[in-house]
């Protein structure tokens, strides 16, 4: 087949090459291509009486399931954007990302209060035979939207991240060896997430089976159930996912072919463990932040790998993405640490309502004598004589928590926006891998401003307020009011005296 540039395109290919193949199984529910695509067209006429057009962003807000993937669908025929929001995000949250995105329509399953300023469409469970279907808009190109994500932000508030079609596809316009063709892979991210647009959308525009997980929590039961009855040989994992599996149950991996993983630095502990019980499987560690759609680079893990001073490589570019390691604004020599910049079709347009950050993150610099739009990471990194890739850490407190990236300073700004809180910090918890398990938020109760005033504010009252305006995976685990914060021999608040102040529990369950 050609190399489509739209992801729509992609997959309409696909049905017309192979109409009866199985393109999604969510629970007893298989779509085959051609039902895909054609009840897609449906919900793009749908969308387009309701005033859907080019350009538009379409939030959308359904339970993982075999709709939500053809309502998506049908949001890019009408030449839009869809900006999935997880069902569990609370009502403040949704209502102000509502607000920014001022879009058209909302779909969503019903109606809430919530929403009132915005207009409701519920796609109907089974389409009549009368449904009308609408052909793909004419004219959109690789460079037009398709997707927004949510990360976290500095700012106190969510960034929306807005990725063109040529994002996703450039992944899959040539074979991969880290990428099946006709596989069938495993969706188990949030729609919210850019790993959601690789099993999703990665599956279909290579002519594989999507098997939506009911929960998105993947245990090892769960893992198991997929391999044996679902017959997934690809998944991907994020590290915290990755390295609680092969603790719990290593041989849940048996069956597979292919696990990707990405998010935070491996550990090579947990990767060899893992090789050592299924030599066959093939495990990648893969790299790249939201504003590089997925992957920026992958590289093929092997025992040799585990035993590098340096860690497990983070791989050479994937297709239509260049890499620079840049130190000074000039490229890094062999060995040299400089900042992690990302450059080619792979790079967001930039930040929704933002465009001063944008311009920030986004600058266009001079490579090598070359001009090039680059994306600036934050992440400090090195590559070898080889042309490899090393992380190397981070230049500010970004960290990421079971694949999600975390600013502390949102979850701050929210804990000192709570009454009877007067200041917070929060800090990660990481495992024996080095991975972040958990954040903690340390806070200093506020005293009462007039006699009789109940001024301390439980962690129990925190947790309720900060439910209140952050997702689940912005809620610090722990909440543990202090009376003062230690400060350190220079004055700045002491994290290794708060984080050894906490008491050793279990791990907690890992998943997104």
């Amino acid at each position: 087949m050609t190399n489509p540039v739209l992801i729509h395109e992609g997959v309409a290919c696909r049905a017309a090459m192979k109409p009866g193949a199985t393109a999604v199984i969510s629970g007893v529910e298989r779509l085959s291509y051609a039902e895909l695509d054609a009840d897609a067209g449906k919900v793009a006429h749908a969308l387009r009486e309701r005033g859907v057009a080019r350009g538009s962003i379409v939030p959308v807000i359904l339970p993982r399931s075999a709709q939500l993937i053809t309502v998506l669908l049908g949001v890019l025929k009408c030449g839009a954007a869809y900006a999935a929001m997880d069902p569990s995000w609370p009502d403040q949250r949704v209502h102000a990302l509502l607000e920014a995105l001022n879009p058209p329509v909302l779909v969503a399953t019903a109606p809430s209060s919530t929403h009132t300023a915005v207009p409701v469409w519920s796609p109907p469970a089974t389409w009549p035979a009368s449904a009308t279907g609408a052909a793909p808009l004419s004219g959109i190109s690789g460079a037009d939207p398709a997707t927004v994500f949510f990360t976290s932000g500095t700012s106190g508030t969510s960034k929306a991240v807005l990725s063109p079609h040529r994002a996703t596809t450039r992944l899959f316009r040539e074979h991969t060896d880290w990428w099946p063709v006709g596989g069938v892979i495993a969706q188990v991210a949030p729609a919210s997430w850019d790993a959601f647009s690789l099993e999703v959308w990665g599956t279909l525009l290579t002519g594989g089976t999507c098997v939506v997980h009911p929960s998105g929590h993947l245990l090892p039961g769960g893992l198991r159930t997929l391999v044996g009855t679902a017959r997934v040989d690809t998944v991907f994992l994020t590290t915290s996912l990755f390295n609680f599996l092969v603790e719990e149950d290593v041989d849940s991996f048996r069956g597979l072919r292919r696990v990707l993983v990405g998010g935070e630095r491996l550990s090579a502990t947990h990767v060899r463990t893992c090789l050592e019980r299924h030599p066959l499987l093939r495990v990648s560690n893969c790299y790249g932040p939201v504003e590089n759609c997925v992957f920026a680079s992958v590289h093929a893990i092997d025992r040799e790998d585990c035993d590098l001073t340096g860690g497990i490589p983070l791989g050479r570019a994937v297709p239509g993405t260049g890499i620079h390691v840049l130190r000074g604004g000039q490229p890094a020599g062999p060995g040299e640490t400089g900042e992690i910049c990302l450059s080619g079709d792979g790079l967001a347009l930039g930040y929704l309502t933002d465009p001063q950050l944008t311009a920030q993150k986004f600058p266009t610099v001079r490579v090598e004598g070359v001009a090039r739009r680059i994306y600036r990471t934050g992440d400090l990194g090195w590559l070898d004589q080889d042309g490899l890739l090393h992380f190397s850490g981070r230049g500010d407190r970004q960290i990421k928590v079971a694949g999600h990236r975390v600013e502390p300073a949102e979850i701050e700004a929210a804990g000192r926006a709570v009454h009877g809180v007067r200041e917070c910090t929060v800090l990660p918890v990481t495992d024996s891998g080095g991975s972040v398990v958990r954040l903690a938020m340390f806070y200093v109760p506020a005293l009462p401003t007039v006699p009789g005033e109940q001024g301390a504010a439980s962690p129990a009252a925190v947790r309720k307020a900060l439910s209140a305006r952050l997702p689940r995976y912005l809620v610090p685990h722990l909440l543990r009011p202090c009376a003062s914060f230690p400060l350190t021999t220079h004055g700045k608040v002491d994290s290794a005296a708060l984080l050894a102040s906490l008491p050793s529990s279990p791990r907690p369950r890992t998943g997104p």
